[in-house]
């Protein structure tokens, strides 16, 4: 079954401040409107407990004692509209039982008819109502409160109705509200303020172990991370990473004296064997099965000795002793020699070489021509080895205002995509490679062009076979002093 990979996008920085915040801003934003609508209930609910309680006071002093007729109920309702205290404050309307406006303190004018569900549910309940809403005349939102107003015998003769407005208490909730949000916002700058300084002790060590985990990985075994006295995971992962670079740098050194050890041993008895199987291949003496072993030893013999001088040259580099002479040379005829002393050779084996030469003059390079033929002489080899089957090598030669570049084509099967950045390390050795080899022939070719401060690119080529182009910078790049 298929494996389904998470996705991040960002970096930690960024992960952690979108987790972290967003918890953070959903919570306050969720506690803001939890207040808003505790202020709107609240405020709303004293308004109409207050016009409510004021309007059953009145109702009650009315049915009892004032209203015992029409005419009574509406010389009562008249005077006390006239002594309404309360008049900078509230509208007093008293209403019949028609739903119409029969005295009003102001706003409305006799004989109306308020639209609010209130008036209708009071008269038809008999029970105190109230409604929230905006006021038909002036536009405003208001709170009013109908309580019905009966006579001694349960009889319904009209309804006392309070109107007040809305806008200051509106005012208040809108004041609270945003000194709660002013409240959220300073929580929320704390919050990613301390987010910030949490994130600043954790990605600064994260970003130097990184770094120089980088370095590791590229080969500057040793290395050590400084460790600033953390006391925690990130201390043990320092301590860790430490303790495997020493100990790599320890495996390699006891492999790269190993390699030069066993290299100089053999350089000796391979010396021996070329040399004999020389002399002894010229006798005249030999029949021809004789002379056909003697070449397959020869054969042989100087794939070792070639083997041993990579190994050997590998090993220079490993602990500093490569060095360059570095002067003024013209780089397509160094290319022209290398593909003449091979092309020969490929020929035999049934390999074309196709070499297309710049049409300009090449400008002249600083490099080590001795270590440039080594380069394109390996490349060569490769492209023969490993794309033997396409019979066919295409070289071409480029230049720019920056670089020269040589590209190597074979037309063989070419690299897995997967392995392609791979292919140049040291004693690695594709899946698709059937041919014997040392695998560091590529990695001292790097080394060489990474020594002359140009870079080796590794890629397929369109239509199969693998393209290597190295490029050398025009002007002085070169990474080591000369000898």
């Amino acid at each position: 079954m298929k494996k389904l990979k998470r996705q991040y996008s960002g970096g930690l920085r960024q992960r952690w401040m979108r987790s972290s915040v967003l918890v953070v801003l959903v919570t306050l934003i969720v506690v803001i409107l939890a207040f808003t609508l505790f202020f709107v209930s609240n405020y709303y609910t004293t308004v109409q407990t207050g016009l409510e309680s004021k309007a059953k006071t009145a109702t009650d002093f009315f049915a009892n004692y004032v209203a015992k007729s029409y005419s009574d109920y509406y010389d009562s309702a008249y005077r006390y509209t006239e002594s309404f205290d309360d008049s900078d404050k509230l509208q007093l309307q008293f209403i019949g039982a028609d739903g119409r406006v029969m005295i009003s303190t102001y706003g409305i004018a006799a004989g109306s008819s308020p639209a609010s569900p209130d008036i209708r549910l009071a008269l038809e309940t008999g029970q105190i109502s109230s409604w929230v809403g905006q006021s038909q005349t002036t536009g405003e939102r208001v709170m009013s409160v109908s309580a019905p107003i009966r006579f001694q015998n349960g009889q319904t003769m009209g309804v006392m109705r309070y109107v007040t407005s809305l806008k200051i208490v509106d005012r208040h909730i809108i004041i609270n509200t945003l000194a709660v949000v002013a409240l959220c916002a300073l929580i929320m700058l704390f919050v990613i303020s301390i987010n910030l300084v949490f994130i600043r002790s954790v990605i600064e060590p994260v970003s130097e172990i990184t770094k120089m985990s980088k370095r590791i990985a590229k080969g500057s075994y040793g290395v050590q991370i400084q460790n600033r006295d953390y006391q925690d995971e990130i201390g043990d992962m320092v301590n860790a990473i430490n303790e495997m670079s020493l100990k790599i740098a320890q495996s390699e050194k006891v492999q790269t004296e190993f390699i030069s050890s066993i290299s100089h041993e053999l350089r000796t008895p391979l010396t021996a064997i070329t040399g004999w199987g020389e002399t002894l291949i010229y006798n005249e003496q030999l029949d021809r099965e004789t002379k056909r072993g003697i070449a397959i030893i020869l054969k042989e013999a100087r794939r070792l000795t070639k083997m041993v001088e990579e190994l050997l040259e590998f090993t220079r580099m490993e602990d500093g002793r490569f060095t360059l002479n570095i002067e003024e040379i013209d780089i397509a005829a160094e290319l022209e020699d290398s593909i003449f002393t091979y092309r020969e050779l490929l020929y035999q084996d049934g390999v074309e070489i196709y070499y297309e030469p710049y049409p300009d003059e090449t400008p002249l390079i600083p490099g080590d021509a001795s270590r440039l033929r080594q380069v394109f002489l390996n490349l060569l080899d490769n492209a023969a080895k490993y794309g033997r089957e396409g019979k066919r090598i295409e070289v071409s030669l480029e230049v720019d205002s920056q670089y020269v570049s040589v590209k190597i084509r074979d037309f063989g099967p070419g690299v897995p995509e997967d392995e392609i950045e791979h292919i140049r390390m040291k004693f690695y050795k594709g899946s698709n490679a059937k041919e014997r080899g040392s695998g560091i022939g590529l990695a001292v070719c790097d080394e060489i062009v990474r020594f002359h401060g140009g870079e080796m690119l590794l890629e397929n080529a369109e239509g199969g076979g693998l393209l290597v182009t190295v490029r050398l910078p025009v002007s002085s790049g070169v990474g080591v002093e000369e000898d």
